[in-house]
């Protein structure tokens, strides 16, 4: 049983305990304190796109980025969560930045305890109304050995800007090229996962030994603000996700998400979508 799951159950029992002593006194209980429906998982995504709106990346800084991300976390997503009927004040989302194929870029992450498949649907909601190629759930407390090797970069005195974040990305993609793929900021850390395709063979093409090794590697010869792994292990990690290039509407996140939920958010994604052309009008990303 994980550590997560170990506290939740000794909260549980503590809560049964009360509940009889006080039926013994005469005294009415509380109700009780809900089973938990399922792990915390961690949902990784973004929620700007710009080719397809005629916007030119190129132009956009981060902090203009986060600023848009930040909009879209406060007004956006509370209308998603409320059509999945998901309650906003068990779900804690924050604006980090996140790395893909050497591109930085302010991303979204979600977290909050679920069973699969509330966790597919939210994946398929954000993916679809944000028009995002994919979301990433990654569960870091597995019952099992989980199926993706990690590891943690940390910054020693302080959180990352994005460009500081960008620069050990690029330095650890010059090390090996297998350290290109991605990562998530968190607060000092930056996890960078090794994650496998259906097949189990990693992206990077390394093994998790050597993708530690050679993170490690590129922490020690980094020159900027010291850094360092602290920690590594294994997760369970999977995509949810959408070929925009072969599914022009959605349709792979649409068959999870059924008729009705679509025609929903996609009323949601018209409004993201002038919401972004308006942020590139207001940025000059034109």
């Amino acid at each position: 049983m994980s550590f997560l799951r170990s506290l939740k159950s000794v909260a549980l029992a503590a809560g049964l305990t009360a509940s009889v002593a006080l039926a013994a006194c005469g005294e009415k209980a509380p109700p009780p304190a809900p089973a938990p429906v399922g792990p915390t998982l961690l949902f990784s995504y973004e929620a700007l796109t710009f080719k397809s709106l005629g916007l030119d990346e190129k132009k956009a800084s981060y902090a203009d980025r986060a600023a848009v991300t930040e909009q879209v976390k406060d007004t956006e997503l509370p209308k998603i969560l409320s059509l999945l009927k998901i309650p906003a004040d068990q779900v804690q989302t924050e604006v980090t930045p996140g790395g893909y194929q050497l591109q930085t870029n302010a991303s979204l992450q979600s977290a909050f305890e679920t069973d699969p498949k509330t966790a597919d649907l939210f994946a398929a909601a954000v993916g679809y109304t944000f028009r995002q190629w994919s979301v990433l759930i990654t569960d870091f407390t597995p019952e099992g050995q989980g199926n993706t090797g990690y590891a943690v970069v940390s910054f020693k005195d302080h959180a990352p800007s994005g460009e500081e974040a960008q620069a050990f990305f690029e330095h650890a993609a010059a090390v090996n090229k297998g350290l290109g793929g991605g990562y998530t900021a968190f607060g000092r850390d930056l996890y960078f996962l090794n994650i496998a395709d259906s097949t189990g063979k990693a992206y990077s093409g390394l093994d998790d030994a050597t993708f530690v090794a050679e993170l490690t590697k590129a922490a020690q010869t980094f020159t900027g603000t010291p850094v360092a792994v602290t920690r590594s292990g294994r997760v369970d990690a999977r995509f949810v996700e959408n070929d925009w290039d072969k599914s022009k509407t959605g349709q792979d996140y649409a068959k999870i998400l059924g008729r009705d939920l679509t025609r929903k958010l996609t009323q949601l994604r018209r409004e993201h979508e002038k919401a972004l052309r308006a942020a590139g009008a207001q940025y000059h990303w034109k």
